[in-house]
Order: C-alpha cells, then sequence, then structure tokens
C-alpha cells in the first residue's frame, strides 16, 4: 500500500513537470552572411534645363511672326519670331546716308588740307590758315567715324528684329502673337531649354558631408567620377546613371543641407525639367561585412538587438550596431559573427533562454540568398 503511495506520488510530479515545461515557440530564422555591401543615400531631387533661357526683345517693336511650334525641337540659330522690321530698316538708311556725307566731307577737307599746304609753301598763306584747314580735316574724320558707329548701331537693331534659338533645346509655349507689342528687356517671347543633358539638383544632410568630400576625392582623376542613379518615383524598373558635377560651397542653414547636382545625359530625353527623381547616391562600400534580413532587427529602449539561436535551440538577446540598411538586408558592424543564426519571426513571443522550432518555410527569399541578395544599402541610423 505504501508502495502505491509513492509511485502514485512520483508519477504526479513528472506530470506537474512536464506541464510546467513550456513548449518551444515556432519561428522562422536565418543564417547571417558576409559579403560586400554598398552604402547609398537616397534622396529626392529635381530634373532641371542643362540651359534655360527666356527669350525678350531688345527692341521695342510689333510681333509680325511666330515661326515655331510649341514644343518643337530646334537648332541654335533657328528662326523664332520675327519683329516689324521697317522702322529699323528706315533707320539704317538714314545712318548710311549720313556717313556717306560724312565721308564726302572728308575727301573735301583733305583735298583743302594738301591744296593749303602747297600756297603755305609758296607763301601765300598763313601758317594759322593751314592750321584751320587741317583742324577741319579732323574733325571730318571724326565725324565719319560717328556716322560708321550709327550705322552699325542701326545694323544691329535691325538684326534684333529678328529672333533666334540661342542653344540646341526644346521651345515651349507660344507667348505672343503676331500684333503683339513687345517691350524691350520686358515682354516673355518664349522659354527655350536644354535637355541634353539634364541636370539632377537634390540636397543632402548635412551629416554626410565628411563623405561626400571622400567619395568626390576618390574619384578625382578618373574618368568616370562620382556616380548617382536615377529613376521615377513609384518606378524602380528604368535606372538612370548620372554624374556629380556640383558640390555647393555652403550649408542651407535654414535646412541644414547641402545642394549638389549631376549630370544625366537623356539622350532618349525620356526624363524632363520639373520632374521630382529618386535619387541614389554611392557612398562608400562596406567590405565582407556581416549582413542579416532586416526582419530580424529589433528596437528596444536600448537600441537595436537581435535574437539568436543558441545550439540548443534556445536563443539569448544581442545588442547590435547597424552599419547600413537597404534592399531586405542589413549591415552589422558589432553583435553578430557570419553563419550565426537570428530569428526573422515570431520574436513577440520571445525571452532569452526560450526555447525556439523552426518552422518549415518556402525556398528562401532573394533577401536572404547570398547569391540573389541587393546589396545596395543606406546608411543607417545610428
Amino acid at each position: 500500500m505504501l508502495f502505491s503511495i509513492a509511485a502514485l506520488a512520483a508519477c504526479s510530479d513528472d506530470g506537474v513537470k512536464k506541464k510546467s515545461e513550456p513548449s518551444p515557440v515556432p519561428v522562422t530564422t536565418a543564417r547571417a552572411a558576409t559579403r560586400d555591401v554598398p552604402v547609398t543615400l537616397q534622396v529626392v531631387g529635381r530634373a532641371e534645363a542643362y540651359e534655360s533661357v527666356a527669350l525678350k526683345s531688345r527692341i521695342d517693336g510689333q510681333v509680325v511672326a511666330v515661326l515655331f511650334t510649341e514644343g518643337q525641337h530646334v537648332n541654335q540659330g533657328d528662326v523664332l519670331i520675327r519683329l516689324d522690321p521697317k522702322d529699323f530698316a528706315a533707320r539704317l538708311q538714314q545712318a548710311e546716308a549720313n556717313a556717306a556725307r560724312d565721308q564726302a566731307l572728308v575727301a573735301k577737307t583733305r583735298s583743302d588740307t594738301a591744296r593749303y599746304a602747297a600756297l603755305k609753301d609758296r607763301n601765300f598763306v598763313s601758317e594759322e590758315k593751314v592750321n584751320d584747314i587741317r583742324t577741319n580735316e579732323a574733325a571730318a574724320s571724326a565725324s565719319l567715324r560717328a556716322s560708321k558707329a550709327a550705322v552699325e548701331l542701326a545694323r544691329l537693331q535691325l538684326s534684333y528684329a529678328t529672333i533666334r534659338a540661342p542653344f540646341t533645346g526644346v521651345v515651349g509655349a507660344r507667348l505672343v502673337f503676331p500684333g503683339s507689342s513687345v517691350k524691350i528687356n520686358d515682354t516673355t517671347l518664349a522659354v527655350v531649354n536644354r535637355v541634353r543633358p539634364l541636370l539632377i539638383s537634390f540636397s543632402v544632410p548635412e551629416k554626410y558631408l565628411p563623405r561626400l568630400r571622400a567619395a568626390m576625392a576618390s574619384s578625382t582623376g578618373r574618368t568616370d567620377g562620382m556616380k548617382v542613379e536615377v529613376s521615377l518615383p513609384g518606378d524602380r524598373t528604368q535606372q538612370l546613371e548620372g554624374e556629380v558635377r556640383f558640390l555647393d560651397n555652403a550649408v542651407d542653414s535654414a535646412t541644414g543641407t547641402i545642394q549638389m547636382k549631376a549630370v544625366l545625359p537623356n539622350a532618349d530625353e525620356k526624363l524632363t525639367p520639373g520632374q521630382f527623381l529618386n535619387v541614389s547616391l554611392l557612398l562608400d562600400t562596406l567590405v565582407r561585412t556581416v549582413t542579416v534580413p532586416n526582419e530580424a532587427v529589433q528596437q528596444g529602449a536600448e537600441g537595436n538587438f537581435v535574437f539568436v539561436v543558441k545550439d540548443d535551440n534556445s536563443v539569448e538577446m544581442r545588442k547590435i550596431e547597424t552599419a547600413a540598411s537597404e534592399g531586405g538586408v542589413t549591415a552589422i558592424r558589432t553583435g553578430v559573427l557570419a553563419d550565426e543564426t537570428v530569428v526573422t519571426d515570431g520574436q513577440l513571443r520571445l525571452a532569452p533562454g526560450v526555447r525556439i522550432k523552426v518552422r518549415e518555410t518556402g525556398p528562401s527569399s532573394p533577401a536572404n540568398s547570398p547569391a540573389n541578395a541587393d546589396t545596395s544599402a543606406t546608411p543607417a541610423n545610428k
């Protein structure tokens, strides 16, 4: 009887132990990998015309012809607008007539000077008279030069009646029409933009300035220079490559950013001035750094951490320092070693020492596959 009671007590103790021991938590895991990770900075930029000119008249006049179509591609020197030239043609004729008159007067004074110089040699006229004649000749020559300058001015004003494209580009909307009156340097006649190549303007937070200077210094002397990748918002299927050409000489005190510009060939004119664009700027490359999927990184009161799976299928919480993150992976500076296993899903039920059970999953995603991982990354916030 005593034996039965003792056996019954032992069985009861085993049941309590089994009931008190928690079952393993189902999770998904991934293995930390080592690879080279390019560190990129993602910002929003805007396309700008490489050259842009608002055409204005250099004379007062009236439009007689608009010779372009809105949105037309034009070459340098193409005639876009003609103003009424009659007034300026008449002024040119008047200036040419004045120049011809002064030319005849110069010829007469030169003849007079030669004749009076001969009479002076024979003592028929005084030296004072000869000096007067020479003064007349000099005055006539000066008047002729002024008349020639007036002819050139009139000719220039007549040429201003024809408005030409200053460079090869695309002309915008028609802003004037035949019969419109225009004022000198006031009325905008048309806008011409050069879109091949195209400028991409963007601003970068000042904290990245040392990295930017280092990256630009390393590209100095190379034919390729510092590169940027440009894409349309919501469409990353088409990546266009440009080259950084400008880093401003001062940080904007209002925004704490510094302006940069890149040049994009835009040979097929896929982009147009004024568009918002996604700009990816390569800052650095982390060589053979440890990476884990983004899902493994958790945020706590003391910073980022991950759950690392130990050999006995229990987990431990590790504080980590991240270096960069994008494309589904996070580069780890400290806290995780290569080939260690981290938990990527199910962390809410985990605590240090809790045992886990790995759930069956399908084929590993490109983000977790070392061969197919997207290795671009942006600087992580520390």
